[in-house]
């Protein structure tokens, strides 16, 4: 894809800070969404909602944005660059991430973070965490609800392995340059329509009416149960705005090898904060994990260095046959 003024370095320095936010939402995002869940709120479709209903922060990257593009540019500096095609494309992935934002809201109120977690980032290699999970179920959910929250968590898995996938597609089939703000409407355009879907299912379950009585009752007061709400869709955007972001700036291989990587952060966090168990089989599928990501950065590393050796082949071999010339 063509990344429009971009140096290498410049790639090299925006890959590192989407990491970072996708490390703040990857990390983040599980644990605010439990502590939900743990506290007393009950409402799926509302933990659905504010994993996208952060889009409106979004537009404050696009204004300053905009406003150097006007310094630099004048009048003429263009105001936005997404196209019909790439509006009606960005929106039916939002509704698919609408649908797998469900999915994992619905895992999510049944399972750890821990074994969530892990679902997400070893997919379906690791069904059989869930054999031997008695254990670990949370109290007062029953086995036939913890292993729905499991097969739930799987699918929102195999959903999301292939929306990666699918917005780099869009990006490569862009026909014009890949530039950030264009990525930054792409992102908006897809959380706007996945918190649609989410609020037509909150307008049917009546969360809205649900939520003043909810905060009456939540564990930690009412005040801190908007505090909580307002922090996760907060945190949940950094998750989105990363994730797009490392697609933009590597792949979406990228994306997955990141959300891997960075599991064993949200595992700890997990057991500090809600003394999670982490039994031999989590620990084996985390081991698993890790190895993924270790192979595929040594395979990154031996094809640029065989990329290399060719260059330099070739260098030599026009060199040679200059100078016999």
């Amino acid at each position: 894809m063509e990344h429009q003024g971009l140096s290498a370095y410049m790639r090299r320095i925006l890959l590192l800070i989407n990491c970072l936010i996708l490390a703040v939402g990857i990390c983040g995002g599980p644990l605010m969404m439990r502590l939900y869940y743990v506290e007393g709120g009950s409402r799926i479709w509302l933990s659905s909602w504010l994993q996208t209903g952060g889009w409106p922060l979004t537009l404050v990257p696009l204004a300053l944005l905009y406003l150097y593009r006007r310094k630099i540019k004048g009048p003429d500096a263009k105001f936005y660059f997404i196209t019909p095609r790439i509006f009606i494309a960005s929106f039916i992935i939002g509704i698919a991430t609408g649908v797998d934002d469900f999915l994992y809201s619905w895992g999510g109120s049944k399972l750890p973070v821990s074994t969530s977690s892990l679902l997400l980032a070893a997919q379906l290699a690791f069904t059989a965490i869930g054999i031997r999970a008695n254990g670990d179920r949370p109290e007062g959910v029953t086995s036939k609800a913890y292993i729905l929250g499991f097969i739930m968590t799987l699918l929102a898995a195999a959903l999301y392995g292939v929306i990666l996938p699918c917005i780099e597609l869009m990006y490569l089939k862009a026909k014009q340059a890949i530039t950030a703000t264009l990525v930054l409407e792409i992102q908006m355009v897809m959380c706007f329509a996945a918190t649609a879907f989410c609020t037509v299912g909150m307008i049917a379950n009546k969360d809205f009416q649900a939520m003043s009585r909810e905060a009456k009752q939540f564990n930690l007061g009412e005040a801190r149960y908007y505090t909580v709400i307002v922090w996760t869709a907060i945190i949940w955007q950094c998750f989105f705005v990363g994730v797009i972001g490392v697609i933009y700036c590597s792949s979406s291989l990228m994306s997955g090898v990141m959300i891997a990587v960075l599991l064993p952060v949200t595992e700890v966090l997990a057991v500090i904060f809600f003394n999670e168990k982490f039994s031999g089989e989590k620990g084996l599928a985390l081991f698993l994990s890790l190895w993924g990501f270790v192979s595929y950065f040594y395979g990154e590393f031996r094809q640029t260095k065989k990329q290399k050796n060719k260059s330099s082949e070739t260098e030599i071999m026009a060199t040679t046959h200059t100078e016999s010339v």
